[in-house]
């Protein structure tokens, strides 16, 4: 069955870097398109970052253009996000999941996901 697992969160001060990571299993993983998503506490899950299946394009919210970098290992079946300056906005739950494009919008492939990362940005 489908696996995501996330891992790499932390404490971070204020204008520091952090990278996630997703490993996934239980679908070809080089088909699909990934995602990234955080949910802040009281808050509904947002889409941050997406990346095309063999990475050849990319999407960011708006609040983290040119702060944060998606990639992913096709040979690894993971997926990356890179997060520089961070902000105490950031702070969240950080989830993946594939990704499934339409019209102008992304949405989430699979209904499960993992457990997620807690990233903390706070001095």
């Amino acid at each position: 069955q489908v696996q995501l697992v996330e891992s790499g969160g932390g404490l971070v001060q204020p204008g520091g870097s952090l990278r996630v990571s997703c490993a996934a299993s239980g679908f070809t993983f080089s088909s699909y398109a990934m995602s990234w998503y955080r949910q802040a506490p009281g808050k509904e899950r947002e889409l941050v970052a997406v990346i095309t299946s063999a990475g050849s394009r990319t999407n960011y919210t708006d609040s983290v253009k040119g702060r944060f970098t998606i990639s992913r290992d096709n040979v690894k079946n993971t997926v990356y996000l890179q997060m520089n300056s961070l902000k105490p906005e950031d702070t969240a739950v950080y989830y993946c999941n594939a990704a499934v494009e339409a019209g102008s919008r992304w949405y989430n492939r699979f209904g499960s996901w993992g457990q997620g990362t807690q990233v903390t940005v706070s001095s």
